[in-house]
C-alpha cells in the first residue's frame, strides 16, 4: 500500500506566536539543485537535529515530479517495508533503489542506477517524536538528470612494438623498451563539468573490475597527476609521464618495460561536477580497453655459445675463441645495452673461473686481473659476435673458458640496470708445456767465514728441456732465526738477477752492502760484504726460466729451488782472548792497588808508635 504523503506540521508563524523558535527540529539535506547523469548512482544524505523522544529517528523519502509538482510519490522509508509506490517498488525490491541507516539520526537514499523519470524535487521526511510540533520537519532538493554523453575509447595510433590483427590489439615490447598508450575521452554535457583519466592495468586472464584493475597513472579533476602505488617511484623518477594532447586525447608513457608490466590495459574517464555546497561529485565513468601487453623478458631471450670447440695451441701461439650473442633481442641504443666477457678457470676448477677480458656497455674493453701487460684484444667482430685473442699462449692459459654476456635495460636518466645474464658452456682449451726442468745447488764458498769478512754464496743451475732463446733469472733469500728456532714469517728476499741481467737487490739482514752476479752461463753469486752477527740465517737460490714470445711478453717456464745454506758469522781466535785479557789486567790492578794500600796503612800505623 503507497503512502499519502507526508504529515504536515504547523505552519512557522504559528511556532512563532507560541514562543517556540529555538532548540527546533530541523531536517537538512544537501543544498541543490543537483545534477547527475542518467545511469549513474547518485546518494542524497540527511540528518535530524533539535528533535525531543526516541534517538532512533525515521526518514521518508518522496519524489516530486516536474510534470505532477504538487503529487507527492512515495520512494522508501526506514519504518514501512510497503510504503513504496508501484512505480518504484521493484527497483526496491532489487536493492536499486534503498535508504541506509547511518546513525540514529541521519540516513541517506541511494539509487545505483538514475533514470530520466527519477528528476525532480526529492523530500525527506521525518515523522514527529516530539511532544509538540516544532521546527521543520522535512527538507527538499531539486536532483536534474543530464543525458549521459561521456565516450571513452582506445586513440590511434596505437602502441609501439609488434601487434597482432586482434582486437583489442595484442602488443608485444621488449624489456626496458617504452610501452606507449593513447585514449580519447570527449562528452557534452551542457552544464561545466571536468574529465579526470587514468590508465590502469588487470592482469592477463583475470576479469576486469574495481577490484583487479591496478592503476597506473591518472590525470585528476584539478589536472593533477598521481600514480597508483606500485609506480609511484617511476612516476617520480621519470620514467613514467602522463599527457594530454589537445582537448580529447591522452597519452600514458611508461619507460623501462618490465615484465611485472603485462597485463590488459583500460582506459577510465570520469565526469564530475561541483555542487552547490563547492563539494565535486562523480556523475559518469566509462572505459574501454586499449591492449593486451606483452613484455618478452631478455632473460628468456638470451643466449651465447662459443666456438670453434676445444682448442689445442703451442706456448707462444695465438689464441682465438669466438663468443655469439644470440636472442630476440632489442638493439642496443636508448633502451637497451650488452657486455661480454670471457672467464677462465684452471682445469678441474670449480666455478666459472676469473675474468680474462671483456667489453663494457660502453664498447670499452679492460682486462682481468693477472692479465695486465698481456696482448689481450677483446673485439666486436660482428652485430653479436665477440673474440678474444691472446697473442701468446702460455701453459698457465690452459683451462675452461666461458663467455658471459649481461644485458641492461636503462631507466630514468640513463642508468641502468642488469636484466639478464647467461653463460656459454664451457670450451676446453689445451696448451702444450715447454717441458722445463730446472734444478739448483747452492753452497757457501769458503766453508766457514767469520765477522767482518765477505760471504760469498754461490747457485749452479742445471736445465734439461725447453725451447731456444731460453733465460735464467736466479733470486736469493733469507730466513732469520728466532731464539735459536727458523722464524715462521715468509723468506726475505736478499738480492737476484732477473732474466733480462737486470740486477734487484732487497734487504740485507746485517743492512750492509750486497753484490749479485752472475760468474758464469748457469752460475750465481751473492756476496755479503763486511759480515755481521745479523746475518746469520737460513739462505737459499732460487733459479727461474722464461721465454719470450713473439709479442714481446714474457712468461715463467719453470722454477726450482735450491737445499739450504746456513750462514753463521764466526768470532777470530785474538777475539775471544781479548777480552779474557782485559777482564783478567782490570782484576789484577784492582788486587794490586788493595795490597799495596793495606801495606802503606800498617807502615804508617808503625811509624807512628815509633
Amino acid at each position: 500500500m503507497g503512502a499519502l504523503g507526508p504529515k504536515l506540521p504547523p505552519p512557522p508563524l504559528l511556532l512563532l506566536m507560541l514562543g517556540i523558535g529555538c532548540c527546533a527540529r530541523e531536517v537538512l539535506v544537501p543544498q541543490g539543485p543537483l545534477y547527475r547523469v542518467a545511469g549513474a548512482a547518485v546518494s542524497i544524505s540527511c540528518n535530524v537535529s533539535g528533535y525531543e523522544g526516541s534517538a532512533q529517528q525515521d526518514f521518508e523519502w518522496f519524489l516530486y515530479r516536474p510534470e505532477a509538482p504538487e503529487a507527492a510519490l512515495g520512494i522508501v522509508s526506514t519504518r514501512d517495508t510497503r510504503f513504496s509506490y508501484a512505480i518504484f517498488g521493484p527497483r526496491v525490491a532489487a536493492g536499486e533503489v534503498q535508504v541506509q541507516r547511518l546513525q540514529g539520526d541521519a540516513a541517506v537514499l541511494r539509487i545505483s542506477r538514475l533514470q530520466a523519470q527519477d528528476a525532480g524535487i526529492y523530500e525527506c521526511y521525518t515523522p514527529s517524536t516530539d511532544a509538540r510540533y516544532l521546527g521543520s520537519y522535512s527538507g527538499k532538493v531539486e536532483l536534474r538528470v543530464l543525458p549521459d554523453t561521456l565516450q571513452v575509447s582506445a586513440s590511434p595510433p596505437g602502441p609501439r612494438g609488434r601487434q597482432a590483427p586482434t582486437s583489442p590489439p595484442r602488443l608485444t615490447v621488449h624489456e626496458g623498451q617504452e610501452l606507449a598508450l593513447g585514449c580519447l575521452a570527449r562528452t557534452s554535457t551542457q552544464k561545466h563539468t571536468h574529465l579526470a583519466v587514468s590508465f590502469g592495468r588487470a592482469v592477463p586472464e583475470v576479469p576486469v573490475g574495481r577490484a583487479t584493475l591496478q592503476e597506473v597513472v591518472g590525470l585528476r579533476p584539478d589536472l593533477a597527476v598521481d600514480a597508483g602505488a606500485p609506480y609511484a617511484a617511476r612516476l617520480a623518477a621519470g620514467e613514467l609521464r602522463l599527457g594530454k594532447e589537445g582537448s580529447e586525447r591522452y597519452r600514458m608513457v611508461l619507460g623501462g618495460a618490465q615484465a611485472d608490466d603485462a597485463g590488459t590495459y583500460h582506459c577510465t574517464a570520469t565526469e564530475w561536477i561541483q555542487d552547490p555546497d563547492g563539494s565535486w561529485a562523480q556523475i559518469a565513468e566509462k572505459r574501454a580497453v586499449l591492449a593486451h601487453v606483452d613484455v618478452q623478458t631478455l632473460s628468456s631471450q638470451l643466449a651465447v655459445t662459443v666456438g670453434p670447440g676445444e682448442r689445442r695451441v703451442g706456448p707462444g701461439e695465438p689464441l682465438e675463441l669466438l663468443c655469439n650473442v644470440s636472442g630476440a633481442l632489442p638493439p642496443p641504443g636508448r633502451h637497451a645495452a650488452y657486455s661480454v666477457g670471457w672467464e677462465m678457470a684452471p682445469a678441474g676448477a670449480p666455478g666459472p673461473g676469473r675474468l680474462v677480458a671483456q667489453l663494457d656497455t660502453e664498447g670499452v674493453g679492460s682486462l682481468g686481473p693477472g692479465y695486465e701487460g698481456r696482448h689481450i684484444a677483446m673485439e666486436k667482430v660482428a652485430s653479436r659476435t665477440y673474440r678474444l685473442r691472446l697473442e701468446a699462449a702460455r701453459p698457465g692459459d690452459a683451462g675452461t673458458y666461458r663467455c658471459l654476456a649481461k644485458a641492461y635495460v636503462r631507466g630514468s636518466g640513463a642508468r641502468l640496470r642488469e636484466a639478464a645474464s647467461a653463460r656459454s658452456r664451457p670450451l676446453p682449451v689445451h696448451v702444450r708445456e715447454e717441458g722445463v726442468v730446472l734444478e739448483a745447488v747452492a753452497w757457501l764458498a769458503g766453508g766457514a767465514v767469520y765477522r767482518g769478512e765477505t760471504a760469498s754464496l754461490l747457485c749452479n743451475v742445471s736445465v734439461r728441456g725447453g725451447p731456444p732463446g731460453l733465460r735464467l733469472a736466479a733470486s736469493w733469500w733469507v730466513e732469520r732465526p728466532e731464539e735459536g728456532e727458523l722464524s715462521s714469517a715468509p723468506a726475505q728476499l736478499v738480492g737476484g738477477v732477473g732474466q733480462d741481467g737486470v740486477a734487484e737487490l732487497g734487504v740485507r739482514p746485517g743492512g750492509g752492502p750486497v753484490s749479485v752476479e752472475l760468474v758464469g752461463p748457469r752460475s750465481h753469486r751473492l756476496r755479503l760484504h763486511s759480515l755481521g752477527p745479523e746475518d746469520e740465517g737460513v739462505y737459499h737460490c732460487a733459479p727461474s726460466a722464461w721465454v719470450q714470445h713473439a709479442d714481446y711478453s714474457w712468461y715463467q717456464a719453470g722454477s726450482a729451488r735450491s737445499g739450504p745454506v746456513t750462514v753463521y758469522p764466526y768470532t777470530h781466535a785474538l777475539d775471544t782472548l781479548f777480552v779474557p785479557l782485559l777482564v783478567g789486567a782490570g782484576v789484577a790492578l784492582v788486587i794490586g792497588a788493595t795490597i799495596l794500600g793495606s801495606i802503606t796503612c800498617c807502615f804508617m800505623k808503625r811509624l807512628r808508635k815509633r
